[in-house]
């Protein structure tokens, strides 16, 4: 959701209905971050939570990235490292104190997540195995978010390689619940009705976590190209073409002409932002990331509270 479809009033609106509203901090200052923050405490008392990306290591295929970038030919940004504030965020949540902090990419030390709880914040780390799992608890999560490959965007695993799971959610549900991880788990991925959620609370889940449903909300800040791919037959697929980093889209001619990206996130994400932000000004989707789960045809365009009473068990 980061990058433009999560906005305040999209949280809101989830929490002011019984759900558990979420601002992504990706791709925000930490400035706008607090600001986020302060919007949805003045428009509602109700619990949500903030996102974060955990930063990764610099690439160390710097000849392929430059390859990579040189073949995206003009108009491509400088590739280069940060850690999208990650220090200055985290302060942010500190001095919030946010009831839900999780986190995707990565479990952050169990310092960090001391810190947080500490301060009265759950915190959440999403997983796509056992192994990470089990890593998340250590650390001291409190709650675990089960990521199947059905997922739209980034793939959470801690590591982004060839050994990355490939799970679906019931699948993962079904080998958390059978290992030695006794933490409560949300399931993510691919659930965008009804009888999905009651597939993944059958599964072993105590919650699903819904993105691709609500990208068609009003309060989300939906591209209105990418809103137009919603909802219909197209396929999905996972690629590194945007930003280096494997994540599912739908498919488009950038993912078709930059199939061999080499691991590299962030890099090829700010290698890549000037002509994404140029093919948005033009309404091109077939040039930037259309973000989406396998099952974005489920996809409704309502208000968000409404998509939060339909998914709801009944």
């Amino acid at each position: 959701m980061a990058g433009g479809p999560s906005t305040p009033e999209l949280a809101v609106a989830v929490s002011e209905a019984g759900g558990l509203g979420f601002l992504a901090a990706g791709y925000r200052t930490a400035k706008a971050l607090g600001d986020e923050i302060d919007a949805v405490r003045a428009t509602t008392s109700a619990p949500f939570g903030v996102n974060l990306f955990v930063p990764g290591q610099p690439a160390r295929n710097l000849e392929a990235v430059r390859a990579y970038v040189a073949a995206l030919g003009p108009g491509a940004g400088e590739p280069r490292y940060d850690d999208d504030g990650w220090e200055a965020k985290l302060a942010v949540l500190r001095e919030a104190r946010v009831p839900v902090a999780s986190f995707t990419s990565g479990c952050p030390p169990a310092e960090v997540l001391g810190r947080l709880r500490a301060g009265g914040t759950e915190v959440w780390v999403t997983v796509t195995s056992v192994a990470e799992a089990r890593l998340a608890r250590d650390a001291g999560a409190d709650v675990l978010v089960a990521q199947g490959v059905e997922a739209g965007g980034h793939r959470a695993s801690f590591r982004d390689g060839p050994e990355a799971s490939d799970l679906g959610v019931l699948a993962l549900l079904r080998l958390l619940a059978a290992s030695d991880v006794s933490l409560p788990v949300v399931a993510t991925g691919g659930i965008a009705d009804r009888p999905g959620v009651a597939a993944a609370l059958a599964g072993g889940a105590l919650a699903v976590q819904a993105g691709t449903a609500f990208l068609l909300a009003p309060e989300a800040g939906t591209h209105p190209a990418h809103r137009a791919a919603l909802g219909g037959d197209r396929s999905t697929g996972l690629t590194r073409a945007f930003t280096g980093r494997l994540a599912r889209g739908i498919v488009n001619r950038f993912m078709f002409d930059h199939p061999d990206a080499p691991v590299a996130y962030p890099e090829l994400h700010y290698a890549t932002a000037p002509l994404r932000a140029a093919a948005r000004e033009r309404g091109d989707a077939d040039a930037f990331n259309l973000w989406a789960g396998q099952a974005h045809a489920l996809a409704v365009e309502r208000p968000a509270a409404e998509t939060v009473r339909a998914l709801a068990p009944g």
